[in-house]
């Protein structure tokens, strides 16, 4: 088995390349998807969060995201207590899914170097394109503010230089392409 990490800014193509590779029959571990899933289906992990946010950030089995956000965009030691409970659950589970597959596997990850998840990848892809297209494209895709958008963007930390790949996906090679140039390089 050898897992590869894709990780990138917001807007930078992570959920596109993905798709893609999931096209070509390789499997891929979302990170947000299976947080949210072990943050409610986890009793020792919905605990823990119940307990620094309260039981309000639950409606049954979904979990109040926005809710959580908003409380940990303003405190930002919240923020740490949520990651200190939440990436050693992923990480554990993520090995465990990992250990399930044969050949090539993926993980997609926005936090993949801050999680320490890329300690468990053989090889670490970082999917990057310029700033305005990553904001046009995430405006386009949350229909959010722009000024929201921009700020989210520049908020978050350039890792590319800790991948041992780095795509450009600015629109000039077709999202088949560059998952064609990726694998050149990984296999």
């Amino acid at each position: 088995m050898q897992l590869i990490g894709l990780t990138g800014g917001i807007g930078s193509g992570k959920s596109t390349i993905a798709r893609e590779i999931i096209s070509r029959g390789y499997p891929v571990y979302n990170t947000d998807r299976e947080a949210k899933r072990i943050i409610v289906h986890n009793p020792a992990v919905r605990s823990q969060v119940e307990t620094l946010f309260g039981s309000d950030v639950f409606d049954g089995d979904t979990y109040l995201t926005a809710r959580v956000a908003a409380q940990v965009f303003a405190d930002k030691t919240l923020l740490a207590k949520l990651d200190a409970v939440v990436h050693p659950a992923v990480a554990f589970d993520l090995r465990h899914w990992a250990n399930e597959q044969t050949g090539i596997c993926f993980v997609e990850s926005a936090l993949l170097f801050s999680s320490g998840l890329n300690k468990l990848c053989n090889k670490t892809v970082w999917i990057d394109a310029p700033e305005e297209l990553r904001i046009a494209r995430t405006i386009a895709r949350d229909h959010s503010d722009i000024n929201k958008v921009r700020a989210r963007v520049r908020a978050q930390k350039d890792d590319s230089a800790l991948a041992d790949i780095i795509l450009i996906n600015d629109g000039t090679k077709k999202v088949a392409q560059l998952v064609d140039d990726l694998f050149l390089h990984i296999k």
